[in-house]
């Protein structure tokens, strides 16, 4: 390394190399994990980047091919080049782990099979920084098992445990990274024979510790052939390597199916996971060739299945390069290939099959509402209550009858389902828009409880396109998020310390850092925000697809709550419960200061406000055709009316047609161009991830 870099154009900012460690790997060679020291001044800090070091070391090296292998010399040293890894590195970390900053570290030798060698840490002061160097005999891999976990639930940057398929903290590295609590078991399986686990404390505010175990396992070969039974219904399953531990980057597993009939095919049922056929923008999380067609997959919150019309399948599992995924579960059974559902019984486009009475029932059975698509609108009987209580938009705060007898009889007490709203003694009632209506409709009162929440000084008289200026204080909830000083985003206020923005604004490590953003509330102007405060935290849902937006939502927790003195200026929006519905028709208004026209460069300096209708989720998704359960459209079908770049993340606010609370329907998250006629805008419904919403913030449903 010296001779590299002396001779480099680096050669005035290179201090030293350091070898931190020297393992056998499972290749049969020698794994070397070193550091490479460079003192750049701080006006020249952008001259130095991960890329440049790494090309430099590169290209120092004789490279050849053999045996399709990329196999260099450095020095009359044999070279795979393929293990050259380089990234940044914390100053921290180099202190730590070269063993001149190091206040906690062990190296942990183990090579007896599946026998667990406990990990416990307690941090009992602050600035706690842990290593633990785990390696294994030669030819055998590590499995860790997280037992639980407790830090101050932070930004990944004070408090975590992170876990590394390598002996040093290289980023690219990564497998696992815990910022929060765990409570439940939670295994890794590391790629080669060593693993690092860091665990930081920053601060002592209240009890920190982890407990865990690890364990030398065998590598295991996944995948198989199967011949299935001509008898229909699910026989078996495949997993992921390594189930129900989290499988590890680079793996591949191959399954070769046959049925015993041509007229019959494979089904597939995955558990919370889906696939899609591979577009342009590749796969982020590894992909699945099915008899030479790729297609992707993703996690999601429901069951699908996957039908192959084939007597001989076979699949291909290439894992993520990156870091460890979340075991996968996937049933299979032989099916009918001209009949892929039993009569009577309708087939989703989640593959699932239910009763056709299951239809239009106002239920989403599918999981992804394609039972409730094209339905025709129901007929009221106004003279028959049975008829009422059955139709489908009953109890939904709106006279459809003249005596007001569909919203008659609403509070009740009815099984619950998705249509009904749920009380907290665990009651359902049948009217859907019982929260924050102004009537006590539970017997428990918790329909009218957390209430304050959605109150504007100012009724609206009228990226938003076709808008109109703002009056202060009209909507105290919007928020505009600021990245190194920019305005990036936008936000929605849902209590004291936390907001509701869009996922897809915080894609990418710099986007993900908390400490590059500020929250700017209480603002009509740009500059002139009432309070400003830094963001301790930002959660991105687990299951945020970039590739189609789906559970396109974060919450943002502040450094400090804004103060009630500013409650004029700053108020909270009602977070609409599960059962919360909203009609096709309905006017809603959206709010930001992004770009007032597709082609514009700049966003506005007033906050703007527009008025919009929902759009018919048919229509919807024959727009579109890849509108999910979670996503909705509202804009105007003539267009010109609409959210544009930077106000994604902001809110679509719906009133209530109680006492006029304001309630958080949606989330500006994208759309075909701004504006556009016939492609209104997508958002996402927030309903939907009113339990996700509770987990982090407790007291706003």
């Amino acid at each position: 390394m010296n001779l590299v870099y002396t001779a480099s154009s680096f050669s005035k900012f290179y201090k030293q190399s350091t070898v931190s460690e020297v393992s056998n790997n499972n290749n049969g060679g020698l794994l070397i994990h070193f550091w490479i020291v460079f003192v750049v001044p701080q006006a020249k800090g952008q001259v130095l980047c991960e890329d440049c070091v790494a090309a430099i070391l590169k290209d120092s090296i004789q490279t050849s091919i053999i045996n399709r292998t990329s196999v260099g010399s450095l020095q009359g040293l044999a070279v795979d080049m393929d293990s050259i890894v380089l990234s940044a590195g914390l100053r921290s970390d180099y202190w730590s782990t070269t063993g001149t900053g190091a206040n906690c570290m062990y190296d942990l030798y183990a090579d007896r099979l599946h026998e667990h060698f406990p990990l416990d840490i307690h941090a009992t002061s602050g600035g706690t920084i842990c290593y633990f160097k785990l390696i294994a005999s030669v030819g055998h891999l590590i499995r860790l098992s997280i037992e639980s976990l407790q830090i101050e639930a932070d930004n990944c940057i004070t408090d975590s445990l992170t876990i590394y398929d390598s002996l040093m903290p290289i980023k690219h590295k990564i497998l696992y990274r815990a910022c929060e609590p765990v409570d439940s078991l939670v295994s890794l399986v590391s790629t080669n024979n060593l693993m690092l686990v860091t665990f930081k404390a920053a601060q002592i505010k209240e009890r920190k510790e982890f407990h865990g175990y690890f364990e030398v396992i065998t590598q295991e070969r996944c995948g198989k052939a199967i011949v299935t039974k001509e008898k229909i219904g699910y026989e078996g399953r495949i997993t992921s390597p390594y189930y129900p531990s989290y499988y590890p980057p680079k793996c591949l597993c191959a399954w070769n199916f046959q049925t015993p009939q041509k007229s019959l095919g494979i089904a597939l049922k995955f558990h919370n996971y889906t696939i899609s056929e591979k577009n342009i923008k590749g796969c982020e999380r590894g992909w699945w060739k099915i008899n030479e067609h790729t297609y992707c997959g993703y996690y999601v919150d429901h069951q699908t299945v996957f039908h192959i019309a084939s007597s001989a399948v076979n699949i291909e599992l290439q894992c993520s390069s990156k870091v460890s995924e979340k075991p996968l579960l996937v049933e299979y059974s032989s099916y009918n290939i001209s009949q892929p559902c039993p009569p009577g019984h309708f087939k989703c486009s989640t593959g699932l099959c239910i009763q056709q009475m299951q239809r239009c029932d106002g239920i989403n059975n599918c999981s992804d509402e394609s039972d409730e698509l094209s339905c025709a609108v129901p007929e009221w009987n106004c003279n028959s209550s049975f008829a009422i209580q059955d139709n489908l938009l009953a109890c939904n705060g709106v006279s459809d009858c003249e005596d007001g007898k569909d919203e008659q009889n609403c509070t009740h007490s009815i099984p619950c389902t998705n249509r009904t709203f749920k009380c907290k003694n665990n009651i359902c009632i049948r009217k859907q828009n019982a929260k924050c209506d102004g009537i006590v409709d539970c017997v428990d009162g918790s329909d009218e409880s957390s209430c304050s929440c959605g109150s504007s000084s100012s009724n609206p008289i009228s990226r938003i396109v076709g808008g109109a200026n703002t009056e202060e204080g009209e909507w105290p909830w919007q928020v505009s998020l600021h990245f190194v000083g920019a305005a990036y985003c936008g936000a929605s206020v849902i209590s004291n310390e936390w907001l509701v923005s869009a996922a897809h604004c915080f894609q990418g490590s710099k986007l993900a850092d908390p400490r590059a953003w500020r929250a700017h509330l209480g603002m009509r102007m740009q500059g002139r925000a009432k309070f400003v405060s830094a963001v301790r935290r930002i959660v991105v849902h687990e299951y945020y697809n970039s590739g189609n937006y789906d559970y396109d939502i974060a919450l943002l927790q502040l450094s400090k709550p804004w103060p009630d003195t500013m409650s004029h200026v700053i108020q909270p929006i009602c977070v609409p419960p599960f059962s919360h519905k909203v009609r096709s028709g309905d006017k809603c208004w959206i709010t930001g200061w992004g770009q007032k026209q597709e082609t514009g460069d700049e966003g506005s300096v007033i906050l703007q406000k527009a008025e919009v209708e929902i759009i018919d989720q048919t229509i919807c998704r024959s727009t579109y055709g890849i509108i999910t359960a979670r996503m909705f459209c509202a804009g105007l079908m003539s267009g010109k009316r609409d959210g544009c770049k930077g106000d994604s993340g902001g809110p679509l606010s719906c009133q209530s047609n109680g006492d006029g609370k304001w309630f958080l329907t949606g989330i500006v998250s994208w759309g075909y161009g701004c504006g556009r006629p016939n492609f209104p805008g997508v958002y996402t419904r927030v309903s939907n991830f009113a339990p996700w919403i509770h987990k982090y913030v407790p007291s706003v449903l």
